[in-house]
């Protein structure tokens, strides 16, 4: 009987459907899907809407792939995504990986966050600092708590108070397209997003961690399939797939309303240093002093909900791999170690997390679509290798170009820039590393079919 349930699968109710969906959504949406879209906005003007679908394809397409990616491999997180390639790859990828959602830049960004956009307005100016250094510690003391005692806090806070939280932002939405501040048509284009719009919001879509967070809480989906019944790994796909589905495409109808505000608020603001101080001034000019108090609250709640995640995730992981470390001890040096990245302030965690995104991003999509199509290549060494070594310079040179002006405008950054400039194709728009990838893949699949041949003529050339 057990065999015959395992066969055929009873199907998930509706209910059941927008519980993983909640679930999904509730792990992709956290600090950066709030600022991000609404400064893209600004900076694309009048070509929002274009700037808008390069951003979903890796603010949404590609997270959606990656918790597919988990599920079609049956991994158990992002260890096993990297497994193909050997267990140094592996565990370099994986810490690489937690480092980037976790410490150095995803983690401190959900206490950034809030205080940028509900907290820092209302301090003097010279109290800012001591403020984050408050906050950050109030911060990351209560998510080492909620994370310390396994407790259900955040479950219970996602259900009450992430529905509260999108009910006020949907209301800013009403407020927003009812009565814009500006024409988004008409507002003025920044010079990077005259001509490559797309592509400029293909890479921003970087900036949510996203598709990184999802190789991370890929497993944790499909776990939670199976609790509810669905047993066989086609069916754990299918219904990953309808629910990913379900909670990203939500997420994307939220990241088109802000991307669309940011670019009305031209009408009444200039371009904002960042998302968060953007943020703050939509908030304030539709719901004014009360309003953004209280959505500064909700988006507290929500990012330490996020925060907990995180934490949680990066010390179970860590703790599995470096087990001489006990889980707590993972969690303390995770929430001190955010605490610390945190005070360095959200335009500084920006600006250095951008040049690990541009190196991390290409290798974590090549091994996503792999990781999807590998049972047309039986999961093969070989052509994860190829694909990811020639992958890997390309990467590198967006890395260094996208280190601050001390790194990449000195004369070694210079000169790789040149290189890179003059013989990668795609390099003025952070795309070099496609025509790499797939000639890497050509000569991989060669070496997989051709393989077999080559080896039956040697064993006749022997007989």
């Amino acid at each position: 009987m057990e065999q015959l349930h395992d066969l055929n699968p009873k199907p998930l109710s509706v209910k059941q459907y927008l519980v993983v969906s909640s679930m999904l959504f509730g792990l992709f949406f956290g600090a950066g899907n709030l600022i991000f879209p609404i400064h893209l906005g600004q900076l694309a003007g009048a070509h929002w809407g274009l700037a808008t679908v390069g951003f979903l394809v890796t603010a949404v397409v590609l997270p959606l792939l990656s918790v597919l990616a988990v599920s079609v491999t049956h991994s158990k997180g992002v260890y096993d995504i990297g497994k193909p390639l050997g267990p140094v790859f592996a565990l370099a990828f994986m810490v690489l990986i937690h480092a980037t959602i976790g410490p150095l830049f995803g983690t401190p960004r959900t206490a950034t966050i809030p205080f940028s956009v509900g907290v820092q307005p209302l301090l003097p100016a010279n109290l800012a600092h001591v403020g984050l250094l408050v906050f950050s510690a109030l911060f990351f003391g209560a998510a080492f708590l909620v994370s310390y005692r396994e407790s259900n806090i955040m479950s219970s806070v996602g259900k009450v108070l992430n529905p509260l939280f999108l009910l006020m932002l949907f209301g800013v939405f009403a407020l927003g397209f009812s009565s814009p501040m500006g024409n988004a048509a008409h507002q003025s284009v920044t010079a990077a997003y005259q001509h490559a719009s797309f592509f400029n919001g293909f890479l921003q879509g970087y900036n949510t961690m996203d598709a990184l967070a999802g190789l991370a809480f890929g497993v944790t989906v499909v776990t939670a399939v199976n609790q509810l019944g669905k047993t066989t790994p086609k069916s754990n796909a299918k219904v990953t797939a309808r629910a990913g589905v379900l909670a990203t495409g939500m997420i994307g109808v939220i990241y088109v309303g802000l991307i669309y505000l940011g670019a009305t608020t031209l009408g009444h603001y200039k371009v904002s240093a960042d998302g968060g101080v953007a943020f703050n001034q939509l908030v304030t000019y539709y719901l004014g002093n009360l309003g953004h108090a209280l959505l500064a609250t909700l988006l507290t709640v929500t990012c330490l909900t996020t925060a907990v995640g995180l934490v949680a995730a990066f010390a179970q992981d860590f703790h599995k791999h470096f087990s001489r470390v006990s889980y707590r001890q993972w969690l303390g040096f995770m929430c001190l170690a955010s605490f610390l990245t945190a005070n360095f302030g959200l335009d500084t965690i920006i600006s250095w997390s951008t040049p690990m995104l541009m190196f991390l991003y290409p290798f974590a999509m090549v091994l996503i679509l792999l990781s999807i199509t590998s049972p047309l290549f039986k999961r093969d060494p070989v052509v994860y290798a190829f694909v990811v070594v020639f992958t890997a310079v390309p990467a590198l040179l967006d890395m260094v170009a996208a280190f601050p002006a001390v790194v990449s405008q000195s004369a070694f950054g210079k000169a790789l820039g040149a290189f890179q400039q003059s013989y990668l194709p795609f390099a003025s728009l952070g795309m070099d590393w496609v025509v790499p990838a797939v000639v890497g893949l050509v000569l991989g699949l060669g070496v997989h079919v051709l393989r077999p041949a080559f080896a039956g003529q040697r064993v006749s050339t022997r007989g």
